[in-house]
Formats: structure tokens, sequence, C-alpha cells
């Protein structure tokens, strides 16, 4: 088993502000209301969890091609994770993966194929598999 760790620390009340952080150190940012409903400077939980979703996802897409003997040279995905705030508490509705594949020896059918199994089998895509809506809105092989 492998246990990794996220820390946040918040000061003050909801006006506030506070520090979001990894166990290894490499991220440290502060978050804040402002950042995460009006477009002011930090993060914000659902920017995290779209940048660990399409890390885990390209991973996963990677591992799957090599795995078919394609030659990877690189992946770009892009998870965008919709927060609707029209009711009465904030909630994730949909998460759209784009991805984008310059990948040798694999066909168009069979990158988008890998894709979408990508989508239900990595493990953040599992995790996240109580978000309603979770579509692969296009991967393009290059």
């Amino acid at each position: 088993m492998i246990n990794q760790r996220g820390n946040a620390v918040w000061n003050g009340d909801i006006k506030g502000s506070g520090e979001i952080s990894t166990q290894s150190g490499t991220v440290k940012a502060p978050y804040s209301v402002g950042a995460r409903f009006q477009g002011e400077k930090g993060t914000n939980p659902e920017e995290l969890i779209g940048a660990a979703h399409a890390g885990c996802y390209t991973m996963f897409l990677t591992g799957q091609l090599t795995k078919a003997g394609a030659q990877v040279k690189q992946i770009r995905t892009e998870s965008k994770v919709t927060l609707d705030t029209s009711g009465e508490v904030p909630k994730v509705t949909k998460i759209t993966l784009t991805t984008e594949g310059a990948v040798e020896g694999i066909t168009q059918e069979e990158f988008q194929k890998q894709a979408e199994n990508a989508k239900q089998h990595c493990p953040i895509s599992q995790l996240l598999s109580a978000v309603p809506e979770m579509v692969l809105a296009s991967a393009t092989l290059k």
C-alpha cells in the first residue's frame, strides 16, 4: 500500500485564507474563497483535483499505450472540473477530459479506445466516479 498526504491550513473566518501543500513539498499554494469563486490569485480544491486527475489519467494512458507496443512521445491532458454554485451548496457536477497524444504505431481508433479505457480505470477516475458526469470530450492523435 502507498499512502500520500495533502495538507491544508486555514487562517481566520471564511473571509480568511489558507495554504494547501503536498507531502513532497513540491506544491505549496495559497487558497481562499476569492480564488475559488471570484477568480482571484491562488488555487482551489477543484483546480487541484483537475491537476491530479489529468496527471493520473495521462500516466495510466501512457502505461496502456506502452504495453500495447506503441511509441509514446507525449500525451497532454486537461481535466476540467465543473463546480455548480447555483444550489444551496456548491457541487461538482461534471468532469471533462481532453487528451492529445503524439504516439507512433497506433491508429486514431485504437488511441480513442485506450483513452476511453483510461477514463474508466485510472485510480483518480475511479475515485471521482461519484461525479454525475465524466466525459472524454476528445482524444486526438497528432
